[in-house]
C-alpha cells in the first residue's frame, strides 16, 4: 500500500474543495455570480477568485517568492477587496482554471526550496504562519470557510428569485 503523507492528504482535501466551489460556480448563470445580496458585501465570483489570490499571498509572497497568479488577479480578489464590477466569462473561467493549476504549481514548488525565505506573520484570523506548511494548512480552512459563504450567497439568490 503506497504511503499517503500528510501534505498529499491536505492537498487532497484543498483539491476536493476547490472542485465543490468549481461546481457552484458552472451552477449560476453569470449573473447569480455578479449578484451582492442584501446583508452581504460581495457576491460568489470574489470568494472564488479571493481563494486563488490568497493562496498566492500566503505562500509565495510570504516567501519573497514571484505567484504564478497575474497581480490583476492578486489585486482585484485580495483581502480588502470588493467587487467592483460585473465579471464575465472570459474571467470565469480564468478563475477556474486556477482554482486546479495553482494547486497542481503548489504542489511541485512545496518540493523545490522556493518557500525557504518564509517571513512569519500573523493573520487577521490571529493565526501565526511561521513557514509554508503553516500557510497550507492555513489556506485549506479558509477556501473552505469562503466556499461556505459563496454557497450562502447562492442560496439567499435563489431564495430571493
Amino acid at each position: 500500500m503506497p504511503k499517503i503523507t500528510m501534505k498529499h492528504h491536505l492537498l487532497t482535501i484543498i483539491r476536493q474543495t476547490r472542485e465543490n466551489f468549481i461546481r457552484l460556480v458552472e451552477s449560476c448563470s453569470p449573473e447569480e455570480l455578479n449578484a451582492v445580496p442584501r446583508g452581504f458585501n460581495n457576491n460568489v465570483i470574489w470568494n472564488f477568485g479571493h481563494i486563488a489570490a490568497s493562496q498566492q499571498l500566503l505562500c509565495y509572497l510570504a516567501a519573497g517568492a514571484v505567484p504564478i497568479v497575474d497581480e490583476k488577479i492578486i489585486s482585484s480578489y485580495r483581502k480588502g477587496t470588493r467587487p467592483e464590477g460585473f465579471v464575465g466569462l472570459a474571467e470565469i473561467e480564468e478563475l477556474t482554471v486556477l482554482m486546479r493549476s495553482t494547486i497542481d504549481s503548489l504542489s511541485a514548488d512545496l518540493d523545490t526550496g522556493i518557500f525557504d525565505n518564509y517571513k512569519a506573520f500573523t493573520t487577521s484570523y490571529g493565526v501565526e504562519l511561521k513557514n509554508v506548511a503553516d500557510a497550507v494548512q492555513f489556506f485549506a480552512v479558509h477556501d473552505a470557510y469562503h466556499y461556505g459563504i459563496a454557497s450562502a450567497i447562492k442560496k439567499v439568490i435563489n431564495t430571493n428569485q
